[in-house]
């Protein structure tokens, strides 16, 4: 139960793994710590890179480990509950791949990574590695790009080394995310698939590789509030067989994406925004008064105790990323990278006051706990409805 209040704690098990973990959402605390971490420094070039990029994540470093424990414990913050349909496909190794709808950002991505017990590499827009040190920090997280068709021709070359990149991953047992509606939309709906997914699979299997698809649907509270409920489906796997073999290239992918789409659409919920009735049907957490009533002086501490760190961060993303559909994953990220810092600082306050290192310690377990309450007795659960949509994701 470690976390923050009215804020997205990032709490660990550990002091140190408080103090250095509880970062940002999954991807981004790793860039900070990345020249910390003994990744290789791999830059994707295609060709005999392919092997390579497979081959190192079988070597992940400890802080890694360490990072994505602490990660699922802020998560339990972060989102008041998590409802997987079938947690067994949590603990399945490559090769796979998550063919996901794509509701929320990059916290879609940072979800799956968590939650998932191997490595999860993802496929982002292309325009985020326009900068090569951007783009350096972004492969070494298990992050390749992407680009539309409508985004320059020029472009193409570079989806066809990613997509040989994945087939090496997927030899290496690997799971890889893709978005397969090709765009992100705050919204509870499945938009129409592009064919990007079907040209990975088909690619992968025609090299001898008994890769599975899993349709993956993501399905949110809210898209404007931390301590949300998030709801994971997953549907019937997808494997070689189930594709016809004689027919053209066109035909089978668009036999691929008929498949997907059918499998895909049940497990993502269809609710209208403003319909909010179905959306605490769905997804709502009944708390019950008793409990509000239990845990209402620790949920008092913990906002007033986290209020200081929230507010400003709260204001700042709604500045720069209020209109977006990138606030709600902008605003966790940074309360899980800032979280540690900020109890790191008044716990030592609290230390040179109370001149008592076992009372400091003691805050660092607390000020979690408190949050936690706060977020699951107090905290809203739902919000204005969506009007935002995100930049342009993870396909062709």
């Amino acid at each position: 139960m470690l976390s923050t209040g009215d804020v997205v704690v990032a709490a660990a098990a550990t002091g140190f793994s408080v103090a250095c973990s509880c970062a940002s959402a999954f991807n981004c605390l790793v860039i900070l710590f990345s020249n910390m971490i003994a990744f290789p420094r791999v830059l994707f070039r295609g060709g005999k890179d392919m092997a390579i990029i497979a081959i190192f994540t079988k070597n992940r470093p400890l802080l890694y480990a360490l990072l994505k424990l602490s990660g699922r414990l802020a998560i339990k913050i972060l989102c008041r509950r998590i409802r997987v349909n079938n947690p067994a496909l949590l603990q399945q190794p490559g090769p796979m791949l998550l063919a996901a709808n794509h509701p929320n950002s990059f916290l879609d991505s940072i979800l799956l990574d968590l939650l998932f017990k191997s490595p999860v590499w993802a496929l982002a827009r292309g325009d985020a590695f326009k900068k090569k040190t951007h783009a350096r920090l972004l492969r070494q997280l298990n992050i390749l790009p992407v680009y539309r068709s409508s985004e320059g021709v020029a472009n193409l070359t570079i989806n066809y080394q990613t997509f040989d990149a994945c087939v090496a991953l997927f030899g290496q047992d690997q799971i890889v995310t893709i978005y397969s509606e090709a765009r992100c939309v705050n919204e509870w709906h499945l938009r129409p698939l592009k064919k990007g997914t079907a040209r990975l699979a088909i690619q992968t299997w025609e090299a001898g590789i008994p890769l599975t698809v899993l349709p993956v649907g993501l399905n949110y509270s809210s898209f404007r509030l931390f301590g949300k409920n998030v709801d994971i489906n997953f549907g019937e796997p997808i494997h070689a067989s189930d594709i016809p073999h004689e027919s053209t290239e066109g035909q089978r992918l668009n036999a691929f994406n008929q498949l997907l789409q059918q499998r895909m659409q049940p497990l993502v919920y269809e609710i209208d925004k403003h319909d909010k009735k179905t959306r605490s049907q769905k997804l709502g957490v009944p708390v019950g008064a008793t409990e509000k009533i239990g845990w209402a002086l620790p949920a008092l501490l913990g906002w007033l105790f986290h209020w200081p760190l929230y507010k400003p961060i709260q204001q700042i993303a709604l500045h720069y990323f209020g209109k977006t559909g990138h606030y709600d994953s902008v605003v966790s990220s940074l309360l899980l990278l800032l979280y540690p810092v900020y109890l790191l600082v008044m716990s030592g306050l609290l230390w040179l006051i109370s001149d008592s290192l076992v009372t400091a310690l003691a805050l660092l377990g607390l000020a979690p706990f408190c949050a936690w309450c706060y977020v699951r007795t107090v905290r809203p659960q739902w919000s204005a409805p969506p009007t935002f949509h995100c930049s342009r994701h993870a396909e062709n």
